[in-house]
């Protein structure tokens, strides 16, 4: 007769013993694999990725932006961007470039997206950021693609620490109003880029007021009525179109208070850029 010392010890049930023998094979095998190479030729076919990987990417990887990077109207890095060759987006000519990683947008020319694809061709396509936090993800994920995590790290850490010394300069009290307003009477909505960028900047907005989360079109009789403290409008270009006539409207312009003109470069992007625009519309408090 055998006589235990101590209590038998206790097996894992078969199917749970296959598990943990599942899962520790598989760590094994990650650890036992090569971290994935960073691609070596990058091509951007979006204003706002191009912006984002000309920050990021090592010297040599980014081969091609579009040709909006270097438009000044349109981009905050127009003056940097003239180091790269551009592109116009189009399928043939991406594709005579031997991207390992083509860079695109929600709203780049789908077809486009999908030949690349076809064609075999890896494309990463990023959603516009409409927050901060939204920004500050796609940083992160651009710097997982370009092998750049660190620099993306540092990017990141840098932002929220700007951003929060910003916030903490926000006086308490009341807030001015602020409404945007751009060719055919269009208005951001409180949970978009721009409405972030206001009440950042210390200001209430009129989308927030209004229960309008979304962008929408509003009247010129509704503004002139809710006669906010500042209104945001983009530039008028040089022989402006029709859409924009509202923008030099004689009720428009009687509006009580300053009209801060930003580029629309400033906020198309998510870009840490952004917080100089913040800057500028607290400035204007």
């Amino acid at each position: 007769m055998t006589v235990h010392a101590g209590p038998l010890p206790i097996r894992p049930p078969a199917r749970r013993r296959q598990r943990l023998w599942a899962a520790g094979l598989a760590l094994l095998c990650a650890l036992a694999l090569p971290a994935a190479a960073a691609p070596l030729r990058v091509v951007s076919i979006n204003l706002c990725t191009d912006q984002l990987a000309m920050m990021l990417a090592a010297p040599g990887q980014l081969v091609s932006i579009t040709h909006l990077a270097r438009d000044p109207a349109a981009s905050v890095m127009a003056k940097a961007a003239q180091a790269w060759p551009t592109n116009r987006g189009r399928a043939e000519e991406v594709y005579l470039l031997h991207p390992d990683l083509v860079l695109a947008g929600r709203y780049t020319a789908q077809p486009t997206v999908a030949m690349l694809r076809r064609l075999g061709i890896p494309v990463a396509v990023f959603e516009p950021a409409n927050s901060f936090a939204d920004m500050q993800t796609d940083i992160t994920r651009m710097g997982a693609l370009l092998g750049r995590e660190a620099e993306a790290a540092a990017m990141t850490r840098a932002f929220a620490a700007r951003l929060a010394q910003i916030r903490a300069e926000n006086l308490p009290g009341p807030r001015p109003l602020a409404a945007t307003w751009s060719a055919r009477g269009y208005m951001s909505g409180r949970q978009s880029l721009a409405g972030e960028i206001l009440t950042t900047a210390g200001f209430d907005t009129l989308a927030a007021r209004m229960g309008r989360d979304q962008g929408s079109t509003l009247p010129l009789e509704a503004l002139v009525l809710a006669a906010p403290d500042l209104v945001v409008t983009g530039r008028l270009g040089k022989g402006h179109s029709r859409a924009e006539e509202p923008l030099t409207h004689p009720a428009f312009r009687a509006l009580t208070g300053p009209h801060a003109a930003l580029e629309d470069r400033d906020w198309i992007c998510g870009l840490p850029s952004v917080l100089d625009a913040t800057d500028r519309l607290r400035a204007m408090k």
